[in-house]
Parts: structure tokens; sequence; C-alpha cells
């Protein structure tokens, strides 16, 4: 081989190893940039898991403190539901526990289940809210009617001061708690004076503007 065939031999070999060299850095290059299209991606994924466990964390203590008050008030769903009056009265009674305010009046001593039981007289009072000079008489009922209001008002402050007698003399305010109830029941209630407990939403709803002794 002359020294002119060595010199384009050479030439050629490099021409061959700078186009691998080239190539090599081009598929490096390449590389590094999936690499880091891959990091990102995987950076949006890890924050994407990161705020939707965040929100998950958020929703189950929002289930969780929904279900407590609900226990706490007894309301119970997915077949654990108690007899529809029962949970009735336990969510007004604790509703008045925990407000124990009704048109306005304050009242120091919220019970229920109050029985009496004299000759002619035999009574039973769902919620009874007591202070100084005022008594809230409560009936519960799951479905609420114009019968129940004709019942409250024709029998049970009567028959109250008839089986206690130490609270002759306490004005007696009366009302009608029920989770179902319709405009016509609200309006003979306001007619009478009688206070309309309701449910809306996750918080009891009391219509008594215009609340009669009684």
């Amino acid at each position: 081989m002359t020294n002119e065939e060595y010199l384009i031999f050479k030439a050629g070999i490099d021409k061959e190893m700078k186009d691998m060299y080239e190539h090599t850095l081009d598929l490096f290059a390449k590389t590094d940039k999936k690499f880091a299209e891959t990091d990102k991606k995987f950076i949006e994924t890890e924050a994407q898991i990161k705020r939707t466990e965040a929100l998950f964390e958020k929703i189950e203590a929002q289930i969780a403190k929904s279900e407590a008050k609900h226990a706490r008030m007894g309301i119970q769903f997915g077949g654990k539901s108690n007899n529809s009056g029962s949970a009735t009265e336990e969510y007004f009674y604790n509703s008045m526990l925990d407000n124990p305010v009704l048109g306005g009046v304050t009242y120091d001593i919220v019970d229920r289940n109050i029985k009496g039981n004299i000759p002619k007289v035999r009574d039973e009072f769902d919620i009874v809210m007591f202070n100084g000079n005022s008594i809230a008489l409560i009936e519960c009922k799951y479905k609420a009617h114009e019968n129940d209001l004709r019942k409250i008002i024709d029998k049970k402050a009567n028959n109250f001061r008839a089986l206690f007698p130490d609270f002759k003399d306490y004005k007696i305010y009366l009302g009608l708690a029920s989770f179902s109830s319709y405009d016509e029941l609200k309006e003979i209630a306001k007619q009478k004076g009688i206070a309309i407990l309701t449910h809306s939403g996750d918080l009891p709803e009391i219509i008594a503007d215009n609340l009669k002794a009684y």
C-alpha cells in the first residue's frame, strides 16, 4: 500500500469513526431527553397521586364526620335504620340538646319520654324543655299531618298541667317535629302558634315565628 493509498484509507476510517461518534452522541442526547421527559411524567404523576390521596383523605374525614353526627342524632343508613319514630325523636332531641332554643326562648333542661298517669289522664311527652317560667312540649312524628296538630292543641298542654300541677302556672309552648312536612301544615301551625321542626340538609329547621303560649 502506497503512502497515498494509506492516507485515503485512513481518511475513510476517520470519517466512519467520526460519523459513528456523532451518531452515538445523538443517541445519547435523545436518550437523555427521553429520560428527562420520563422523570417529568413521574414527578407529575407522583404529584397527582399525592393530590388524589389528599382528596380521598379529606372525603373520608368528611364521611366519618357526617356518619358520626348522624349516628349521634339517631340517623343510620345502609339497612341499619332505626324505627322511624325513634329515629325522629332521637334526631330532634339531640338537636335541641345542642341548641335549646324555641321561638326565641332559651331553655335550661331538655328531657324526653316523660310519662304521667292519673285517673282519667294518661299521656307521654316526646321532648320536654324547661326553664324558670316556660315549658316547651314537642311531639315527634316521622310524617306529620294536620291531625297531629289538632291532637297537640287539644290535649298536650292541658294533659301536662293535669299530670304535673307544679307547673300549672308556667307558659306552655307547643311544637311538632317531623322529617316530613308540607306548606299547608306549616301555615296552619303558624296560625295556631305552634312551632314546626323539620330537617333541611344536615341541619334542623325550626319555624317558630308566631309561637303562642297555651
